[in-house]
């Protein structure tokens, strides 16, 4: 009832902007009133869910720590976990029993795997540091952040969109459905990315996690993965658009199957090598055939500028008058 209330009384637009002072409001009070209202109301409430600055720059530190210890890359055998973070080491001792240290799993010249246990869980942390020499950077990136072109080269993506982006910040958020091994069923992820492209330092950076969002409930199809997270940080060797560049790769996420822990380790451990090199391999096609991919490089991330402020008031004015359906569903 309350949210039939809502879609007769606000716009889509209205309704995002009330409920973007309600949980400033009511941030950090008990119960998250907010965003049950949020829920109610069908909105996604940006200010809650966007990737910030911070987040970003966490995954560019990351790439930074492991570059200044070059022996991590280039040694054989001889460091066999990545050095742990500053954090880690500044003598604050309830962190150090948090954070577990790293496990090789995998040791190539190009390809380095490695592993934590994620406390409190039976799942896993991993880390990938690698690097390739016959593709730039900048086809690297856009590969990966191409939806379409992604549903092309990935056989297990049964379905991919992007469902709502944000104005301030140029985060987007996606629906992602994929086949998992037989007899398991499908999975979908539902969560929110961010890019940076960063010249002056020479870095790019692509964040993402999962969110909640009222126009994707929850489907009986698929199994709904509510815990996932990905960083992946791309220097280049010269420059965005010359062959070869490094990447860290962080990456954790709950399948929620029921087989034992060992088996979800092999599977995680065993697929992202797989799902890198099909990344690269169509890389390499789509630079060979020259088959064409959007340039996230060029086009940046959208920012509030002043003019995309008035574009967004000028929206809401014009649908102010406009009834929406409430999503009952969801909430």
């Amino acid at each position: 009832q309350i949210a039939q209330l809502y879609g007769r009384l606000y716009s889509e637009s209205a309704r995002c902007v009330l409920l973007g002072r309600l949980w400033r409001r009511l941030r950090g009070r008990p119960g998250h009133a907010s965003a049950l209202m949020a829920a109610l109301a069908g909105v996604f409430v940006w200010d809650e869910e966007r990737i910030q600055e911070e987040e970003l720059q966490r995954s560019i530190n990351e790439m930074k720590r492991l570059e200044e210890v070059s022996n991590v890359f280039q040694s054989s055998g001889v460091e066999r976990h990545p050095p742990e973070s500053k954090s880690q080491t500044d003598g604050n001792e309830d962190l150090k029993d948090k954070e577990q240290p790293w496990e090789m799993v995998m040791d190539k010249k190009h390809f380095k795997l490695w592993r934590r246990p994620v406390e409190g869980s039976h799942l896993y942390q991993y880390r990938v540091f690698g690097t390739y020499t016959d593709v730039t950077p900048r086809q690297f990136f856009n590969v990966q952040l191409d939806t379409e072109y992604r549903k092309k080269w990935d056989a297990l993506v049964i379905k991919l969109e992007v469902i709502e982006r944000d104005v301030v910040s140029g985060s987007e958020v996606l629906h992602w459905v994929t086949h998992f091994p037989y007899p398991m069923y499908s999975r979908d992820y539902v969560y929110v990315r961010r890019y940076s492209v960063d010249h002056e330092n020479n870095v790019m950076v692509l964040v993402s996690r999962a969110v909640e969002h009222p126009s994707v409930p929850e489907s009986p199809e698929f199994v709904r993965v509510r815990s996932y997270e990905s960083q992946m940080v791309i220097r280049p060797h010269k420059s965005f658009d010359e062959n070869g560049f490094d990447y860290l790769l962080t990456y954790s996420d709950n399948p929620q199957t029921v087989f034992p822990r060992y088996c979800v380790s092999w599977m995680v451990s065993s697929g992202m090598p797989d799902f890198l090199e099909k990344l690269h391999t169509a890389t390499l096609k789509a630079k060979n055939m020259e088959i064409k991919v959007k340039d996230y490089i060029s086009a940046k991330p959208l920012e509030m500028s002043s003019e995309a402020k008035a574009t967004a008031q000028s929206s809401e004015r014009k649908n102010e008058g406009s009834c929406s359906p409430a999503r009952i569903e969801y909430a």
